[in-house]
């Protein structure tokens, strides 16, 4: 079984002048070849090298944004064995501490964007000893104290002049198809991320049996919008061109996709449902204000319609893939009358993460094709529709998650087969169709997975809050899940907020009065209260609910990414129903803040 070092090699050695990177830098676009490439990542693990890292036992991180660096740091660390640990560089202080201290992860290479979010946790992380800035002056490693810094550029200027030694040093380090090459973390019941420990083999068994399923080639164009520390876009985007000697286009920012996929002219579109669905959004905009397009869609024309908007694709898509969440099916419809081709594919991050992918010619919207040819799989207790449980087992299934055998042995079973949590039924083609989730996972229009727990326990530290469950909801029309939370708020707490006012309003003798009336209001014993007709607005319940979800929503921007915030809070004060265990009953609230055409957000 290859490695990703392999695929490297190949390429560099094979076809060394073939196009390996398109990217914008110093105002131009910039194409990179694979024997330079080569030479940068060699130049790279000069770095690693002089930094002391030690190949198959200390793990980096890299927390960049998507970019050609991003793909050369990780080739010369995974090339040269050592595991690494992708961070999304919007995570908040507390997400990115968690992973660095449970990884144990000795360095990192982090752009400079991230120095707010990280100067406020290195000192708390004793494992990691080095930090390495990319795309940063002197003067910001120079400002930092917590561990050493060191400017990226800086470096691989120098060792550009001397890489002799690096290069003997990336020539004896080379990882075996079993080597962990990534550790990706996704949350689990805990609501604490968890590492899934992802080896070279894992991801090359992956992208060689995708290739055999959909059909790459080396000729095609990647356009890399997705960013990187995703498994989904990590796969597609830039283990499968590099596994042909394709070439990986970076857009310059998602404001520019339009115009940079005009100058880049991909072939290959790779997606989540929100991207899609906006561009078929431009699409039927476009087509609406053309009325000459329209007359040729009246007549049956659609193939010269299909060509210019392939135009101003670039004039070489050939396909548009989707996966992370699902698709609206009127959108696929959608593309496919356009005669663009478009498939929908379905994958988990413990599964590096393809598992099921359709072919074109055979593709049926609503399912996400067969199961990949080296998978094995099996549906566990079925109901009377034949949806259950997909079960799954090859040789892309994860190492298992780092340091948590416990919580490895929840999800693979003893012959192996990786629990999804997914429910899903197989059509008389082999076609699946994921039916929904056992899990209370949330993935949102983008395809991020957003764990309720992990918000929860955020929401619990408020001294507002009695109790919380946190759960995706759906708009209608819109595909994926927003974030929700049904709050109790806790009255006692509130109580004593209200208490004060009223003391430093009308002294401590109304306020004393005040608790013991709300007292005896609760045990049931009194209707009204003290001076509540003049009591102000400011102290009402209206204004204390506002209290609540400000206080709530405060600590989750502190804490948390942006899109994992809470678009809807809604206060309750019945207690949540509970097991005999103390554990929520989700079941109870699945749909509870669902909004259904004509039904007003809140």
């Amino acid at each position: 079984m290859k490695t990703i070092r392999d695929y490297l090699d190949e390429a560099a050695e094979r076809t060394p002048e073939r196009i390996a990177q398109q990217f914008y830098q110093g105002h131009a676009w910039v194409t990179r070849s694979y024997g330079a490439l080569r030479d940068r990542v060699v130049r790279a693990a000069g770095i690693v090298q002089d930094l002391g890292i030690v190949p198959g036992r200390q793990q980096v991180a890299l927390m960049l944004d998507n970019g050609p660096e991003w793909q050369e740091i990780y080739l010369a660390l995974a090339g040269s064995g050592v595991a690494v640990v992708p961070l999304d560089p919007k995570l908040r202080p507390q997400e990115a501490l968690h992973i660095l201290r449970d990884s144990e992860a000795v360095a990192i290479f982090a752009g400079a964007k991230q120095q707010g979010t990280l100067g406020q946790v290195l000192g708390q992380l004793p494992h990691l000893r080095a930090c390495v800035w990319v795309g940063a002056g002197t003067a910001l490693a120079a400002e930092m104290r917590d561990c050493a810094h060191y400017v990226y550029e800086t470096l691989i200027a120098r060792l550009g002049e001397a890489c002799e030694a690096g290069r003997a040093w990336f020539d004896r380090n080379r990882p075996a198809a079993d080597s962990i090459a990534s550790i990706l973390y996704t949350s689990g019941t805990t609501g604490k991320p968890k590492g899934s420990m992802l080896s070279h083999g894992n991801f090359t068994s992956n992208v060689e049996a995708s290739v055999r399923q959909v059909g790459f080639y080396a000729s095609d164009n990647f356009l890399n919008i997705l960013p990187l520390f995703h498994s989904f876009s990590f796969t597609a985007n830039f283990m499968l061109p590099l596994s042909l000697g394709g070439c990986c286009s970076f857009v310059r920012s998602v404001k520019t996709i339009a115009e940079d996929m005009r100058q880049l002219r991909p072939t290959i579109l790779l997606a989540v449902p929100l991207l899609a669905e906006k561009l078929y959004a431009r699409i039927t905009g476009q087509l609406k204000r053309n009325p000459a397009a329209r007359i040729l869609l009246a007549v049956g024309l659609r193939a010269v319609v299909a060509h210019k908007i392939r135009a101003t694709f670039g004039g070489r898509l050939r396909l548009i893939g989707i996966g992370g969440a699902p698709t609206s099916p009127n959108v696929l419809r959608g593309f496919q009358k356009l005669g663009i081709p478009v498939l929908e594919g379905y994958g988990l991050t413990e599964c590096s993460p393809g598992v099921a992918y359709p072919k074109l010619a055979s593709y049926r919207i609503g399912t996400v094709g067969n199961v990949l040819d080296n998978m094995a799989y099996k549906l566990i207790e079925p109901d009377a529709t034949g949806a259950g449980e997909l079960c799954v087992r090859g040789p892309n299934v994860m190492q298992g998650y780092f340091k948590n055998p416990g919580a490895t042995a929840e999800v693979i079973d003893a012959e192996g087969y990786l629990h999804t949590g997914d429910l899903a039924r197989v059509d008389d083609r082999g076609n699946l169709t994921i039916c929904g989730r056992r899990k209370a996972l949330i993935v949102n229009r983008e395809g991020k997975n957003i764990y309720p727990e992990e918000i929860e326990q955020v929401i619990e530290r408020c001294p507002l809050v009695k109790d919380v469950i946190v759960l995706g909801y759906h708009v209608a029309g819109e595909t994926g899940e927003r974030v929700g939370a049904i709050i109790v708020p806790d009255e006692e707490a509130l109580t004593a907020l209200q208490s004060e006012a009223v003391a430093a309003k009308w002294g401590e003798a109304m306020a004393v009065r005040w608790r013991a009336a709300v007292e005896a209001r609760l045990k049931g014993r009194q209707a009204g209260l003290p001076g509540t007709r003049r009591l102000p607005a400011s102290l009402g319940p209206a204004r204390m609910n506002e209290r609540v979800r400000d206080e709530v929503m405060r600590l989750c921007r502190e804490q948390l990414a942006d899109y994992k915030l809470p678009r809807k809070v809604d206060l309750r004060a019945e207690p949540l129903e509970r097991t005999s265990t103390m554990k929520v009953r989700r079941v109870v609230y699945e749909g509870a803040l669902d909004e259904t055409a004509g039904k007003d957000s809140t």
